[in-house]
């Protein structure tokens, strides 16, 4: 039988879930949730050129974030274009 592997971010997954630091949730929430979830679906493709200090910058602040830049950036356009 072949073992399978993790990530460290899968391994981390992993071990919280053994901890019992996830919980369960209502139905109810969980639809909620995962309607929310559906809403925000990426659908379109955005190329801009931008300066390089801006986008070490914003490297920087999405590592102390625990994500990716490109998650980053997204999140910050989705709560500017809802303001």
């Amino acid at each position: 039988m072949r073992k399978i592997r993790l990530t460290k971010y899968e391994k981390n997954i992993e071990d919280r879930l053994v901890r019992g630091e996830y919980i369960s949730v209502p139905k109810e929430e969980y639809d909620d949730i995962a309607k929310a979830l559906a809403g925000r679906r990426k659908d379109t493709v955005l190329n801009i050129r931008v300066n390089s200090q801006d986008l070490k910058n914003i490297k920087k602040k999405a590592q102390k974030m625990g994500v990716r830049y490109q998650t980053f950036i997204s999140e910050i356009l989705h709560r500017v274009a809802r303001a």
